[in-house]
């Protein structure tokens, strides 16, 4: 009962800090992941199998805070993420991943 109530909490505590962000989606026929999405959540609907990062990895978003975005899978089919040589990410359906950029690379924040 213990381990439910933490999970619920989890779930709930998640759901809450993705609600406070912008939701965009990428236009249609795209495979390319704006800069300026930035701070938000984009939401994936139908979207391609390989999706691109910025080829220039941004540091800052518009408003100068750390460039981070959430992705979130509504399906109904895998998604690759692709960046640098060195960053790529799957993201199944209904999963949703933080990706921090450096200003040199791309990371998975926790």
């Amino acid at each position: 009962m213990e381990s439910l109530l933490i999970c619920l909490a989890i779930i709930f505590g998640q759901a809450n800090s993705l609600q406070d962000k912008p939701v965009v989606h990428l236009p249609p026929n795209s495979r390319a992941i704006a800069s300026a999405y930035g701070g938000k959540l984009l939401e994936l609907i139908n979207a391609p199998a390989e999706l691109n990062l910025p080829a220039n990895v941004p540091k800052v978003d518009a408003l100068g805070r750390p460039w981070l975005i959430d992705i979130k899978n509504l399906g109904p089919s895998a998604v690759m993420v692709v960046g640098t040589s060195e960053f790529s990410i799957q993201i199944t359906p209904g999963q949703t991943v933080h990706i921090h950029a450096s200003g040199k690379t791309y990371s998975l924040q926790r």
